[in-house]
């Protein structure tokens, strides 16, 4: 048994075996890294439920298109989101699922409403 002393305080080391590898928790705050932009923020909660052009995402962000293409590609390389091409309009889905449980964490510190707590909607249907 590995025990640890700190501040008088006995810890056994192998209580703590479900512990995260800081190498997985070093790429997990580059995820949060990512996410800590109030754009890039709203971006996610309008992608939750929806399949959007940059177009529209810029439209509901309040932002030019431009600037929405650069924040949605440094999602995308995260592995955030998903792009997909069609014709000469780019459409963005969530492909990471956490973002949900991420969202719901933000709207109920900051709504006090747990609003993201809907079943998800199928993609392909809200597909134009």
């Amino acid at each position: 048994m590995d025990i640890s002393k700190s501040n008088d305080i006995l810890i056994n080391m192998s209580d703590f075996t479900w512990i995260t590898s800081l190498d997985d928790l070093t790429e997990a705050a580059e995820c949060f890294r990512t996410l800590a932009h109030p754009v890039r923020l709203r971006m996610i909660e309008v992608l939750l439920d929806h399949r959007l052009t940059v177009g529209e995402i810029a439209e509901l962000c309040e932002i030019q298109p431009h600037a929405a293409s650069e924040h949605l590609g440094m999602m995308r390389d995260r592995g955030l989101l998903d792009a997909e091409r069609e014709g000469r309009k780019m459409f963005y889905t969530i492909a990471e699922p956490g973002l949900r449980s991420i969202m719901d964490c933000v709207h109920r510190r900051y709504r006090g409403e747990p609003s993201c707590d809907r079943p998800p909607v199928n993609q392909k249907e809200n597909a134009r």
